[in-house]
């Protein structure tokens, strides 16, 4: 940084800071990943300077015979990684793919059905705090067995025949088992509904592999983020199954509609990191960030906790630190941050306590994986939160060795 370091020391100096945090410090928010040090330098190209209003062959600006390349490059290996027939790399975040969406395929008013935040869902999928719940009507699913995780398909279905939604949305943000894709589908079938699996916490285990693909049971759209399993750059992105109509309504929902002029140093990091997970050890990968979340299953399961859906079958784990430890999700996130362990407090289904200091705390293997943790490393972090959250001054004890452990596995830089 022999630029900023000559302009601006001041910034510098914080980017510095976090460069040790988390060099020194244990990743574990199941939605952040380290990138490659090429989407990195992808990141900061001069693809920044570049404004691109439209799509490749069509753009609103001249000098476009570059970003074309790279989108259509993007969008190419997006399709390959998805086995899909068309994508649009064009979101700025998850949070955009969600709402471009709705405009692409909803009319003011229309149904949506999808999980509810307390059992895992996500904002976007209709919580009454945002904007979008002013325009669309937004019904919801739950688990039908919070200790196993079980959705209760058959209420679902009910759900469905009364309330008719033109989308049946499938997917979560804090919900910590595989989804039946073959059920959603089933169920949308019957009430003439649009099948949307909103992906964004495990495509990279869909792209890897990993996990069933819910283009394979004939889902029409997918939406995710390119950054947690997926280890891009900070993004969006929205995949349908078949070119047509729906593509079409998509393209032209996120620009002119939603969005103005992509960003495309991002959607250029955004292809070098598909073609990062096109290679074998991406596939290798992804297997292994489901087995170490097993391996701190094991432990927390030893320990006597109790895990939301009785443990985890992907990338996270859900704890109920509340009833477990006697102790707040805020607190638990705080004290675990002195021991050099990072991740989120989190609301647990049907929590009772404020959202700003709820019952559980939600992390993830995603970063500790790209970081090489095998199983082993994997239980021994969890052995480690265990001690921190059954005593809270043991936090500083705890970061000495999270220290040590950092410097046997430090950030990698190149994932090929």
């Amino acid at each position: 940084m022999e630029y900023l370091k000559k302009q601006d020391k001041e910034v510098l100096e914080i980017l510095e800071g976090e460069e040790e945090r988390q060099d020194k410090g244990l990743e574990l928010i199941p939605s952040e990943n380290y990138v490659s040090a090429a989407v990195r330098e992808t990141m900061s190209s001069v693809l920044t300077n570049k404004y691109s209003e439209g799509y490749p062959g069509k753009r609103y600006y001249g000098g476009q015979e570059f970003t074309d390349k790279v989108e259509l490059l993007a969008i190419e290996r997006a399709k390959k990684l998805f086995k899909c027939e068309h994508a649009n790399v064009q979101p700025l975040g998850g949070a955009n793919a969600n709402i471009g969406l709705y405009f692409a395929l909803l009319e003011p008013g229309d149904t949506v059905l999808g999980m509810d935040l307390s059992h895992g869902g996500h904002l976007t999928h209709g919580h009454p705090v945002t904007a979008i719940a002013k325009i669309f009507n937004f019904v919801r699913y739950k688990m039908k067995d919070v200790e196993t995780g079980e959705i209760d398909y058959d209420e679902l279905r009910e759900v469905a025949l009364k309330e008719k939604p033109k989308i049946i949305l499938a997917g979560f943000s804090a919900y910590p088992r595989e989804l039946d894709w073959k059920r959603f589908k089933e169920i949308a079938d019957e009430v003439g509904a649009y099948t949307v699996a909103d992906v964004a916490h495990i495509a990279g285990l869909i792209a890897g592999g990993a996990h069933e693909n819910p283009f394979d049971y004939g889902f029409d759209v997918m939406t995710t983020t390119t950054h947690k399993t997926l280890r891009g750059p900070r993004g969006g992105m929205i995949l349908i199954r078949e070119k047509g109509e729906i593509a079409k309504k998509v393209d032209k929902a996120m620009f002119p509609g939603f969005q103005g002029g992509p960003h495309m140093h991002q959607i250029a990091a955004k292809a070098v990191c598909f073609g990062e997970a096109l290679t074998p050890q991406f596939k290798e990968y992804a297997e292994q960030v489901i087995k170490n979340a097993k391996a701190m299953e094991e432990v927390f399961k030893e320990a006597g906790a109790r895990m939301l859906t009785g443990g985890t079958s992907n990338h996270l784990i859900l704890l109920d630190v509340h009833t477990s430890f006697g102790i707040t999700g805020a607190e638990a996130e705080h004290a675990l941050d002195e021991a050099g362990i990072t991740l989120n407090k989190n609301a647990i289904a049907d929590d009772t306590r404020p959202p700003l200091d709820p019952s559980g705390i939600r992390f993830g293997t995603p970063a500790i994986t790209t970081r090489k943790f095998k199983e082993a490393e994997s239980k021994l972090v969890a052995q480690w939160m265990v001690e921190v959250l059954k005593d809270t001054s043991k936090a500083g004890e705890v970061r000495k060795k999270v220290e040590e452990l950092c410097e046997k596995f430090p950030i990698p830089q190149i994932f090929v």
